[in-house]
């Protein structure tokens, strides 16, 4: 392809979920104005492997694009993630082919930390269970805990697990952080001390899981590590649901061998219900990043990018 036609010929293939309708027919808008042909699927309603073969750009949420979707789109050259995590992309294979790919660190970090706090409150406050309470026109009291002035343990200290800390000192928590990305500037001003994570398990009131998955850090917290809490301590996960054993936090649980947990990332999603349904568990629906001014920016960085693939010019937040 000659670079000068690149404009005429690019055809872009978005796969978002319902979630983020209206901001694909914006990111569709933009795209169509900036001369390239655009093909929008609802991930998981439409089988993206209908509409891959001509695409050279995939922009994907959560779409699995793993070496079945890249053998199926034979000019593909650029993946665009719509988010941080990668897990979904097979990066590897992208590479293996000369496949770039980019995501949107960050972005999501505001929305992110906002949600601990909301987990955290509706897990020690048992929010869910006094509005089912009132709804069914019963009044019972339910005693909880406060978040002022305990220890909250961080396990990844990048934006998130920042913003998470900037959040706690407006509870006056005591703040401790684990993670190979150490930030000193940042852990100074905010008053983070760093620690090994045997010590964060062992002191920490809140754990807030806010690291990446990958090999090293899939089932970190496993039946070991989780026995390493103090029994009155919450466990929050908004980064992954597989960085968790899932089966040891069931049994650790059901033992109330933990006070509770607040999760809104399972290894499998819908989650298994055996853990969901535990009394001493609050749920939400991996909707840390599902904010309007959360996907704004993503949507303005994903643009930024493809008018860079157009000119040739370098990718921003280069993943391969």
């Amino acid at each position: 392809m000659e670079r000068g036609n690149r404009r005429k010929m690019t055809k872009v293939l978005l796969s978002l979920t319902d979630a983020f309708k209206e901001q694909g027919k914006q990111l569709c808008a933009e795209l169509r104005e900036l001369g390239v042909e655009v093909t929008s699927i609802v991930t998981k309603k439409e089988s993206i492997l209908d509409y891959v073969k001509d695409a050279e750009v995939i922009v994907t949420g959560v779409e699995k694009i793993d070496q079945e979707v890249m053998n199926a789109a034979p000019k593909l050259q650029y993946i665009a993630k719509f988010g941080t995590g990668v897990d979904n992309i097979d990066l590897k294979e992208a590479e293996r082919r000369e496949i770039k790919v980019t995501n949107t660190p960050g972005q999501n970090a505001s929305s992110v930390a906002d949600l601990v706090f909301g987990l955290m409150l509706a897990a020690s406050r048992h929010l869910a269970e006094s509005n089912e309470i009132v709804k069914s026109g019963k009044w019972k009291l339910i005693m909880g805990n406060e978040i002022e002035g305990k220890r909250l343990g961080i396990i990844g200290f990048g934006e998130i697990g920042k913003k998470v800390a900037k959040r706690a000192t407006g509870f006056d928590m005591d703040i401790i952080a684990y993670g190979n990305h150490k930030d000193y500037a940042a852990a100074e001003n905010l008053g983070v001390q760093f620690t090994e994570l045997e010590d964060l398990l062992q002191t920490s009131d809140y754990v807030v899981i806010c690291t990446n998955l990958k090999k090293s850090t899939y089932h970190l917290l496993n039946k070991e590590r989780l026995d390493l809490m103090k029994e009155t301590a919450y466990l929050i996960n908004i980064s992954r649901g597989d960085i968790i054993d899932e089966a040891a936090l069931v049994n650790c649980l059901k033992e109330n061998a933990i006070r509770g947990a607040a999760l809104d990332v399972f290894s499998s999603e819908p989650p298994n219900l055996q853990l969901a349904q535990l009394p001493n568990v609050f749920c939400s629906n991996h909707i840390g990043g599902a904010t309007e001014e959360c996907a704004a920016r993503i949507k303005e960085v994903i643009i930024g990018n493809i008018k860079n693939y157009l000119a040739n010019k370098p990718l921003d937040y280069l993943v391969i």
